[in-house]
């Protein structure tokens, strides 16, 4: 059975439940519920497991706080013995408009902290689901921006993304990381 890790990056702890930085963890709590996966509590991180059409899902999120998130992708890609190919990491991205998304196949890991770490650790050649938190933040409050908490509005605004990720992990899982993209990157 071919094996797939999805990772929701964020960090532990409930001062960080439901802030901008943790938009990952978000989208995965939603996939994980509407499979009904459940977490468990395992080295580096919440795991779940699940299957789509005979596709092995291990749901992960790390819980090496967000700078150190390659720490947890890596083990579990070493141990489940999962290609860098069937890796998708999901994240927050203050450069998108909220509630915005965009997918890619690989690439650096820009000024994301928690991105930054993985290449550093497996390299650039994964795929990742960019999720927009927008940037509505004055010069100097961008950490207070990413490490604040979602108004009602705003999460209003994000639902239907968390939707559309999970049709993004089926697409990715079943169809592959290009046409995935061309579906999805255009709405």
């Amino acid at each position: 059975m071919e094996k797939y890790l999805i990772v929701g990056l964020g960090n532990p702890g409930p001062e960080y439940h439901e802030t901008r930085h943790n938009v990952g963890w978000m989208a995965i709590d939603a996939f994980a519920k509407s499979q009904d996966a459940v977490f468990e509590d395992k080295r580096f991180g919440f795991l779940a497991q699940t299957s789509v059409r005979g596709r092995k899902l291990f749901l992960l999120k790390p819980t090496t706080f967000m700078n150190l998130s390659g720490n947890a992708v890596r083990y579990w890609l070493e141990k489940e013995n999962i290609p860098n190919n069937n890796l998708l990491v999901i994240v927050d991205d203050k450069d998108l408009p909220l509630g915005k998304f965009r997918l890619r196949g690989k690439g650096s890991g820009g000024s994301h902290n928690g991105l930054g770490h993985i290449q550093q650790l497996i390299g650039q050649d994964y795929a990742r689901l960019r999720i927009g938190i927008g940037s509505d933040f004055s010069r100097g409050q961008q950490v207070d921006y990413v490490l604040g908490k979602f108004s009602d509005e705003e999460k209003t605004t994000l639902s239907p993304v968390f939707d559309t990720s999970q049709e993004i992990i089926k697409s990715f899982v079943l169809a592959g990381v290009d046409i995935t993209m061309n579906q999805f990157n255009r709405k």
